[in-house]
């Protein structure tokens, strides 16, 4: 894996949300199982990538429905900081898809069938459910996220050539984590609709993620390790498994008052961009946007 330096570091907007193109390159070298050899954990990851490019362009879509009729000059420059990493998110993840199609994982089947899935929300859906869909589904990566930032063994065993890819993900889905919902609540402000959209998306995510989940599997030209699918059970949902942890953090977006800077991330993406800076030999990550 390589990273290429154009673009890094050139401030697109006025806030504190700056893109940073890293431009990773994935070597076929790099195993299929990168995930800790463990095939249900890299297949379920795996997973999730394929959706990220439609979904990211979904989100981009659904904030700059409403960005004309935006009069706050600072919501204004961080919805220029989303859109700018959302984009980039996308590019970097259509890249890493195509290495996890080379290794034998459908993945473009998948990301096709997001598409043709997303295609239809945008067309039956009312652009302030999308926009609240569009919340729902950044309080999940950016719950997501910070776990990943604050436990360093959550993805302990990831290969170190496919690692950057996912913590430069979290530092950022981390960064942005409040704009859709700013958006949100200066031009929707809809509580009922917010919250029934979690809750509808809610069951999307988990469905379409398995779904994701066996399309691939279905795909591949290896047997199921159903010992692998069992141990990643109990990684998820055991005693002290990664969806257990998040409840408190997912049950706060059903309150009024709830707002995602209520939690202060910034020194877990510090900490973050220090280890990504530091796996790519990259110290200029850690420099501000000029």
């Amino acid at each position: 894996m390589t990273a290429k330096v154009q673009g890094l570091n050139r401030r697109t907007n006025q806030s504190d949300i700056q893109p940073r193109r890293l431009g990773l390159e994935f070597d076929t070298a790099i195993p299929r199982y990168w995930f800790d050899g463990d095939q249900f954990k890299t297949v379920l990851l795996a997973a999730l990538s394929c959706t990220f490019p439609e979904g990211e362009r979904f989100f981009v879509r659904s904030v700059r429905h409403f960005q004309p009729q935006l009069t706050d000059t600072m919501l204004k420059e961080e919805v220029k900081g989303f859109i700018g990493q959302e984009a980039h998110h996308g590019n970097e993840h259509d890249a890493f898809n195509a290495f996890l199609e080379q290794h034998g994982m459908p993945a473009s089947k998948v990301s096709r069938f997001v598409l043709d899935g997303l295609k239809l929300q945008s067309k039956w859906l009312s652009p302030e459910r999308q926009l609240a869909k569009t919340c729902a589904l950044e309080h999940f990566t950016a719950m997501l996220a910070e776990a990943i930032l604050e436990d360093e063994q959550l993805l302990a065993g990831m290969d170190e050539r496919v690692l950057p890819l996912w913590l430069w993900h979290a530092v950022e889905e981390s960064e942005h984590k409040s704009v859709a919902f700013d958006v949100y609540a200066d031009q929707v402000g809809r509580y009922g609709l917010r919250v029934s959209e979690m809750a509808i998306t809610t069951l999307e995510f988990i469905g379409f993620t398995a779904l994701h989940y066996w399309q691939l599997r279905g795909g591949m030209d290896d047997a199921t390790d159903w010992r692998s699918v069992r141990n990643g059970y109990r990684w998820l949902v055991g005693k002290g498994g990664l969806l257990r942890r998040l409840a408190p953090a997912y049950l706060s977006y059903y309150r009024r008052d709830f707002h995602p800077s209520q939690r202060d991330s910034r020194s877990l993406r510090d900490a973050g961009l220090k280890r990504l800076a530091a796996m790519l030999k990259r110290p200029e990550l850690l420099e501000p946007a000029a």
